[in-house]
């Protein structure tokens, strides 16, 4: 089965720019791993994360808020996609939302890929002043924004007078320049909500996990698209990973050193596919076999030096093609 590849640039979120002090540079940094994507002509997209602090733990480094370093990436590259995994709703009201959506989606020439889920970094809600609601509200809440945002991009004089948001005809012109609407991916794996979501509105979904629970989630997905009269093939399956390239030869241990900093190898490789291309192509098969048709690939370091980006586009994406 053929599968497709995007990669994530280093933002900031992940803490892989702390070893530039330049923000321009840092900025630049991060556009320089999309242009390498983009030359490489292996990777059908690049991807940004929605968040404002550091991940383990917020600390004061540089974290590019999302929609704006989106805009920015959509005029310094010209053909590759560019989407979010995933915009939190949270965080913006969702006819905003898709009012900046469609901007983008214009500013790249319908190279947005569009991702939303519900939210979970409960610290940075908290810090930005928007609570943090419990999981039911947030899930009702993101059920609204799905329909509301999906009708403005198909809809004009939309009304929407729901629990948690109310809308009063707003003009969203343009909608967009993809056709049918900017191509719509929802995060997460929630069988009762989420993925009935994907089943109705979503053009992609973003799932985790290993091989079984892969098979399961897709089941699930497909088992809603078939009550709704939806074809379960027209909807890109995606999941992110983690990856380590190593040359041959390498030991993977003394390789990650850096990367890891205080990790034990152990841990990291729970994280991180290690290995070499030929070992990286044996271990993403078995998830295209579970369903998997779209790898959202994380790799690290890749601010200081990006040539694992062209790399594995060279030696691995070729296997999948």
């Amino acid at each position: 089965m053929v599968a497709k590849f995007g990669v994530f640039v280093p933002q900031g979120w992940r803490m892989d720019l702390v070893e530039i002090e330049d923000p321009v540079e840092q900025y630049e940094a991060m556009t320089r791993v999309g242009q390498v994507a983009e030359e490489s002509g292996g990777y059908d997209s690049i991807w940004l994360y929605d968040h404002f602090h550091t991940v383990p733990e917020p600390t004061m480094n540089t974290v590019f808020e999302c929609w704006t370093a989106t805009a920015g990436l959509s005029r310094d590259t010209s053909s590759i996609k560019i989407g979010q995994m995933v915009t939190c709703n949270g965080y913006r009201n969702p006819a905003l939302l898709a009012k900046v959506a469609s901007t983008v989606d214009v500013m790249s020439n319908g190279r947005l890929l569009f991702g939303l889920g519900a939210g979970w970094y409960e610290h940075e809600w908290r810090a930005y002043g928007y609570g943090f609601p419990e999981l039911r509200d947030r899930m009702r809440a993101f059920r609204e924004a799905c329909e509301i945002i999906h009708r403005m991009w198909t809809e004009d004089e939309v009304v929407f007078d729901g629990e948690y948001y109310k809308v009063d005809k707003p003009i969203n012109e343009p909608k967009g320049v993809r056709d049918p609407h900017p191509s719509f991916w929802i995060g997460g794996s929630g069988e009762k909500v989420t993925l009935k979501l994907v089943a109705k509105y979503g053009d992609a979904c973003n799932v985790g996990g290993g091989v079984e629970r892969l098979k399961h989630k897709f089941g699930v997905l497909k088992g809603h698209c078939d009550d709704i009269g939806r074809d379960y093939e027209e909807i890109t399956r995606s999941t992110s990973i983690n990856v380590y390239l190593l040359e041959e030869g390498e030991d993977p241990e003394a390789v990650t050193k850096e990367a890891r900093g205080s990790k034990s190898y152990e841990e990291y490789s729970r994280e991180f596919m290690v290995g070499t291309a030929e070992q990286l192509s044996e271990r993403l098969q078995p998830l295209v076999d579970a369903g998997v048709n779209y790898f959202i690939v994380y790799m690290p370091r890749v601010a200081y030096d990006p040539a694992p980006i062209e790399k594995f586009a060279k030696e691995v994406i070729p296997n999948f093609s």
